[in-house]
């Protein structure tokens, strides 16, 4: 009886994949045609143009980062306070500057950077938020930024003090 089951479920399976993934080049068509449809078209478009950007531009290591600081120190805060601090830089390279990542040392810095390339000669800034949440001391914290530099990665530190915020005592009565 199990040997029976069994041999139903095996053909069954076979037709399935022999129907699914069969030569109709028509469902075939059909089916590219439909997830087509599906996919939202902004990102679609969005994505098509960010590699069309980087495939224009050949990563030679010939942009170059030259920051203004490399080294935020945020000074003296109350734990729970969030700051942030924007790093200008210029690409004084000869190619367009791509920045394909930046990423803090934590969860607690956070980096915003521009998407779009930076041509020769132009300036950005990497915006990075620091939330002091739960830390307490001394705060070293970095970012690093991937790009099409040489080296490729690129380090800015934010550093400070983050004071604990003392508990407030009940008043007896």
């Amino acid at each position: 009886m199990i040997k029976r089951y069994l041999s139903i479920a095996i053909i069954a399976g076979v037709s399935v994949l022999t129907i699914s993934c069969g030569g109709n080049e028509a469902s075939t068509a059909d089916t590219k045609e439909a997830k087509k449809v599906e996919a939202p078209t902004k990102q679609v478009n969005n994505v098509a143009n960010q590699a069309k950007k980087a495939a224009q531009v050949e990563a030679t290591g010939n942009a170059k980062f030259e920051f203004t600081e490399s080294v935020w120190d945020f000074g003296n805060i109350k734990s729970g306070e969030v700051v942030d601090h924007i790093f200008k830089f210029k690409n004084t390279g000869t190619e367009p500057l791509i920045i394909s990542n930046a990423k803090g040392s934590c969860g607690c810095t956070a980096p915003a950077w521009p998407k779009e390339p930076i041509a020769p000669g132009e300036v950005g800034e990497i915006k990075v938020v620091f939330n002091s949440r739960g830390k307490s001391n001394k705060q070293n914290k970095t970012v690093t930024i991937t790009a099409n530099t040489t080296p490729n990665q690129t380090r800015l530190r934010v550093t400070g003090n983050v004071e604990k915020v003392a508990a407030a005592t009940p008043q007896k009565k």
